[in-house]
Order: C-alpha cells, then sequence, then structure tokens
C-alpha cells in the first residue's frame, strides 16, 4: 500500500518578465566597427541616444546605468588598442558604448523547477506551528542556460505555504575571486578532470607551492594568444583558467529582497549553467548554522561539482569540490556532521547511490556503494532528491528512479543514525509519481526534488514538473517511517 500525498494547489511557474541586463560582447572585429560609429556621433546625438535607452530601460533595472559603465570598462583594452583616448572621452558615450554591449536575458523564461527548501534564518514574529522558508530553483532562460533564484514564505500550521511578494527587479552579485592557490590541491583537481598532463606540468612547473591567481591568469592568457596554438593545448589551456576562475565570493546589496538575488553563472566553469542545487542547513559541531548547497556547473563539455555557503544569502563562498568521489552529478550533503566527519551522498557511476565521508566539506574520497536500482520503477537508475533528513528512526533520505521511458519518480528509504550506511527500509513503490497532468513539460514524464524539510510532524516535499514548473506535497511523517520500517 502505497503512502499518502497531499498535492498542495501551488504552482510555481517560468515568468519571462524576469530579466537581468547581461554582458554582451559581439566579437573583436563587431566591437570594434560599433565603437568607431559611436565615436563619429556628436555629444547631443550621444546624450539623446542614452536618454532614450535609459527612458526605456531603467525602470526594468536597478542602477542600469551603472551596469552600462561596467559593460564599458569589460572592452576598455580593445577601445584603447584602436587608439582611443579611454581617459578623454566623456561619461555619456562610455555608457553609451556600455549599452550597446548590453542585453536583457530572462532567467525564468523556459521553467522554473528542481526546488529545494531550508528553513530561514529568521524565525521571529511567527505563530505557533508556523515556519519562515526559503525555497530555492533552478531557473533556466534561453539556451538552456542555468541559475539559481529564490522565494521566501511562511508554512503554517496546516502546512500550507504562503509565498512573500516578489520583488521587482533582478540583481546580479558582485563577485571578488580567490587570490592565493595550493599548488598541490590544484594539480590534484587537474588530475580528476582529466587534464592532458604535459600542457599542466609546462604551466604549472615553474609555479611556487602557493602561487597567485593573477600571475597563473598572466601565464594562461599569453599562452592562450598564441596565433597557431594547438586545439588540444588550447582545450588544456581553458580547463586550467575555468578551474582557478571558480573559487569566488559573491556579494548582493542589502536593499535587495531575496527574490531579487539571482546566482548567475559566473566562471568559465559554469558558462552553460548552475545546475540542480540542493540547498541544507548545516548545524556544526560548535552549533554554529550555515546554508550550504552542493550544485553541478557546467560549460557545455565538461561538468564540475562545487559548493556553495552562506550565512545569510547576501554573502556566498562559491569553491569546487575534490576527490575521486567528487564526480558527476548528484552530491548531497548531511545537515550534520557523523561522528566528526561530514558526511554525503552522492551517484559517482551515474546509477547507484554512495555515501562518503571527510574531514573537509570540499574534499571527497573513498565512496562505498549505499544503494543499487532494485524495483522496476528505478532499474535505470537510483540517485537522492536532496540532502537527508534527521528522524528519531533514522536518516530520511528521499530518492528518485528511472524508470520505462526514462520516467522519474520520487522514492524514500531510511538509514540507520549512527551508521548511514545502514539501509532500514526502503519503500518499494514510488512516494511521488507523475499524475496525468503533471506528465507535459520540458521533459516529460518527471517528478523531482532537490531537498525537503521536516515541518509539524510531515514531510514538505517541494518538486518539479517535468522540468517546467514546481509544486509541492505533504506526507505525513509517522505514515511514511512506519511504512519504511515494515519495508524491510
Amino acid at each position: 500500500m502505497r503512502v499518502s500525498v497531499v498535492r498542495k494547489n501551488i504552482k510555481f511557474t517560468p515568468d519571462s518578465r524576469r530579466v537581468v541586463a547581461r554582458y554582451f560582447m559581439n566579437g573583436n572585429e563587431r566591437t570594434q566597427q560599433m565603437v568607431l560609429r559611436i565615436m563619429m556621433l556628436n555629444e547631443k546625438q550621444v546624450l539623446q541616444t542614452l536618454e532614450q535607452t535609459l527612458r526605456e530601460f531603467a525602470r526594468r533595472h536597478r542602477n542600469i546605468s551603472a551596469v552600462f559603465f561596467r559593460h564599458c570598462e569589460r572592452i576598455r583594452p580593445i577601445i584603447e588598442a584602436m587608439k582611443i583616448d579611454y581617459e578623454g572621452m566623456s561619461l555619456d558615450r562610455k555608457m553609451l558604448i556600455g549599452s550597446y554591449c548590453t542585453m536583457e536575458y530572462a532567467i525564468e523564461s523556459a521553467a522554473i523547477f528542481n526546488p529545494s527548501i531550508v528553513e530561514d534564518f529568521d524565525q521571529t514574529g511567527l505563530e505557533a506551528g508556523e515556519k519562515r522558508v526559503v525555497i530555492s530553483f533552478r531557473a533556466t532562460g534561453e539556451g538552456h542556460i542555468s541559475s539559481i533564484v529564490f522565494r521566501r514564505g511562511i508554512l503554517d500550521r496546516d502546512n500550507n505555504l504562503h509565498i512573500m511578494k516578489i520583488g521587482n527587479h533582478i540583481d546580479k552579485a558582485e563577485i571578488e575571486h580567490k587570490t592565493l592557490f595550493n599548488k598541490e590541491r590544484f594539480l590534484t583537481k587537474l588530475s580528476e578532470m582529466h587534464t592532458t598532463d604535459k600542457y599542466i606540468t609546462q604551466i604549472m612547473q615553474d609555479l611556487p607551492d602557493e602561487f597567485e591567481f593573477a600571475i597563473l591568469k598572466n601565464i594562461l592568457n599569453t599562452a592562450l594568444s598564441d596565433p597557431i596554438i594547438r586545439e588540444e593545448r588550447k582545450t588544456a589551456l581553458q580547463e586550467i583558467l575555468w578551474l582557478a576562475n571558480s573559487f569566488y565570493d559573491i556579494q548582493f546589496k542589502h536593499d535587495s529582497d531575496i527574490t531579487e538575488r539571482v546566482i548567475f553563472p559566473i566562471s568559465d566553469s559554469e558558462s552553460r549553467g548552475i545546475e540542480d542545487a540542493r540547498f541544507v542547513r548545516f548545524v556544526d559541531d560548535d552549533n554554529s548554522v550555515r546554508v550550504m548547497a552542493t550544485y553541478t556547473a557546467y560549460n557545455g563539455h565538461t561538468i564540475l561539482p562545487k559548493l556553495i555557503s552562506t550565512e545569510d544569502f547576501y554573502s556566498f563562498r562559491v569553491m569546487p569540490l575534490h576527490g575521486a568521489g567528487a564526480q558527476n552529478k548528484n552530491l548531497a550533503l548531511f545537515p550534520r556532521k557523523i561522528k566528526g566527519k561530514y558526511a554525503m551522498l552522492a551517484r559517482i557511476d551515474g546509477v547507484n547511490n554512495y555515501i562518503m565521508y571527510s574531514d573537509r566539506a570540499t574534499q571527497w574520497n573513498t565512496p562505498i556503494l549505499l544503494q543499487e536500482p532494485r524495483y522496476t520503477w528505478e532499474l535505470t537508475q537510483i540517485g537522492n532528491c536532496g540532502s537527508p533528513l534527521w528522524t528519531e528512526e533514522g536518516w530520511l533520505v528521499i530518492t528518485h528512479g528511472v524508470g520505462t521511458m526514462r520516467r522519474y519518480c520520487i522514492g524514500a528509504s531510511l538509514f540507520d543514525l549512527d551508521d548511514p550506511s545502514k539501509e532500514i527500509g526502503r519503500l518499494t513503490e514510488p512516494l511521488l509519481s507523475p499524475l496525468e497532468d503533471e506528465r507535459e513539460g520540458y521533459v516529460p514524464n518527471v517528478v523531482y526534488s532537490c531537498g525537503a524539510i521536516i515541518h509539524n510532524d510531515s514531510l514538505i516535499l517541494p518538486y518539479a514538473v517535468s522540468d517546467y514548473c514546481s509544486t509541492y506535497g505533504v506526507v505525513n511523517l509517522a505514515e511514511l517511517l512506519d511504512a519504511l520500517k515494515k519495508s524491510k
């Protein structure tokens, strides 16, 4: 007998009105031609064109003129290479050039899916039985480029979700890259990425044990500027550069609402998207609290598992994951240490569930096989649907399984608290399968989640509908745990 799920009548759908001002580069030659044409305008024409642009776009973005100026700064080397006096140009002309290097991008135009949910840091001003939550989504726009967006809401005593109003603008964060690297760890990650050894040696051999990002970047850019560079060498050098670019901090302005903050692809390693962030409220041994998430960075041909961490949803630290276990997709961090070590679920072979332990949140080795596909609805693969949830009966892990016709269903398993490599129980039937009205979407026949929470003795399970939109369901926790314990 299946465990009952109450599907709630709320739906998060794509909204093409939610746009960011994105840097637009049309190639060096065409950019030079564009700059030459703008330089032929007199100051009156410059001001007139700029004012018209600002009238049409200023209300759609926060401080769009500053965005224009930043984007002009990005092509400053091109302008100066044209023997144009950059410093002598008027601010209006620089902003106008920047406007031609800017485009709007609708971050949610295609889909808003694969949600996760965590308890908000601020739980003040609530009534009994209420909880303030933050829900993250994978937002996808033109070209299937994915980013992370947020919604804030309150779960009431009846497990109804009340979503706060969405802000008017969308802000991308300020970025600060890591400046100093450990050579040994850097080389280890390059080896895990299978970057060609001979090109690594050529670049890295003369660097000290601790080297600066700027030095490595200059060496790589010089090598990449070689007009007769071989394609194999070019690919290897680009991989070294995008690994270095993958360590950074991001900072949002404090006058932005959480719904206005988008974690948009920043480094080269994630140029084609940030996929499936699994957020979890992590409580350390000293009772300090962080919200952390694993996600998959994708650049069009290579994936890189990464970890993101925040203590306030304004400042985020982003780092790649290392080790033999930091491979493939589907990593999910446990919400606390187990016997003094971090613990992580993974699916390193694309088929089975694994568990790993580590002294460091970014270093993962020695994966232990945890689960293999067993039932007909998961014979293609099994994986997690977010971080494990602590219950008195054991670690509750929401899983996904892929069956016939590549249909994704959601299941559940229970593991021992002290030794989560020991399975206590596992549902023989899906907890959640696509209903008839949930089958159509960007990817048909899929229900999927990246994280759930427990509230009012219930499992609150947000899930995506066919990779297009999202909703959530509620499961009685006692009924679910009872079914899991009887499943053995």
